[in-house]
């Protein structure tokens, strides 16, 4: 049902991840198909041993195609979503356009799979922050429920692109040699700073990005009860995302309890010895798939809270790796 797959935004940093995750993964297909901008329309990928020529992105570009897998900016997957739909082709979409329209479900397969089947020919994957904390979320929620979440991330400059880490590097050298610099893509220098603003401002003083983590995780849960409370820092720190979160849970659970739920959990693995200095680290974890997880332990503050340390690959299973997987899920729930 889905032989015939087109890879959009297929030369980006996150296509390029997309590439080398469908074939690390042996992801099924008999046709592939690689789309991007008139910019890079016309040149060559190889993949798996066999030269493709990069197709222009336009309204005839997916005939044929059963199923897409879209990394683009949100005003080009407005652009293209038509067109896939025309053509008969299902596509699971990256970008922020679609995530919280009623008719496209929001999909983190190793916390919300079943939502699949309500597609109607688009599948969200949510920003990347939340991603790796409703992975993180998901054994306690079923175990306790959550009603509470204190989040603050510590997000790379990848997240903002190519154009991030650039500056970033620019940035520390100017800074180390003491010659001027002035941030282009950033608002202030990233350089040996921190940014407690990615966004704009939106709701109340948050902004789009802490927004982003509140209303996808209640649409994601499928729970409007879920309050959050998130602050987003860009960090100078080149790849993974890190959060600092504080869960308040209906049914208390023991430090203890709570790594063992984290063990037994899909996707997460824990690695949480303060004697020794190993816990969750970007410079560690980076270009893995898993959502890492350790300082776990009780909130001193509150009776029924847990406290731990989360770091994830953000072009990975913040976009890449979890839209590879939703694309996966589309697959098996169709042959089943």
């Amino acid at each position: 049902m889905f032989e015939n797959i087109a890879l959009v935004g297929a030369t980006g940093a996150v296509g390029t991840i997309v590439r080398q995750l469908l074939e690390e993964r042996n992801f099924p297909y008999k046709n592939i198909r690689f789309i991007a901008s008139a910019r890079s329309a016309g040149t060559t990928i190889s993949f798996k041993g066999i030269d493709h020529t990069v197709v222009e992105l336009d309204p005839t570009a997916f005939a044929g195609i059963d199923l897409i897998i879209a990394s683009t900016p949100d005003e080009v997957a407005a652009e293209l979503v038509p067109w896939a739909k025309q053509a008969g082709a299902v596509v699971v979409d990256e970008s922020g356009y679609h995530r919280m329209h009623d008719d496209v479900p929001l999909i983190v397969p190793e916390v919300n799979p079943e939502a699949i089947a309500a597609h109607n020919g688009v599948i969200a994957s949510p920003n990347c922050s939340t991603t790796q904390m409703v992975v993180a979320m998901q054994p306690l929620h079923a175990a306790a429920r959550i009603k509470r979440v204190i989040v603050s991330t510590y997000q790379a400059t990848s997240g903002a692109g190519a154009a991030g880490q650039r500056e970033l590097e620019q940035g520390t050298q100017a800074a180390i040699s003491g010659t001027p610099f002035e941030p282009q893509t950033f608002s202030h220098p990233i350089a040996f700073n921190l940014i407690p603003q990615i966004g704009s401002e939106t709701h109340m003083g948050y902004t789009s990005e802490e927004m982003k983590m509140v209303w996808e995780t209640q649409k994601i849960f499928q729970d409007e009860s879920i309050v959050v409370c998130p602050t987003a820092v860009r960090v100078p720190v080149t790849n993974c995302h890190s959060e600092s979160i504080l869960v308040e849970t209906e049914k208390k659970l023991t430090a203890a309890e709570a790594r063992d739920l984290f063990e037994a959990q899909d996707g997460i693995t824990v690695i949480d010895n303060l004697d020794q200095s190993q816990y969750p680290m970007p410079l560690t974890n980076s270009n893995h798939d898993d959502v890492f997880v350790g300082r776990i332990r009780e909130d001193i503050s509150s009776p029924n809270g847990i406290a731990f340390w989360c770091v994830s690959d953000n072009l990975r299973k913040g976009a890449a790796t979890n839209a590879v997987q939703i694309a996966e899920l589309l697959i098996q729930s169709a042959n089943t």
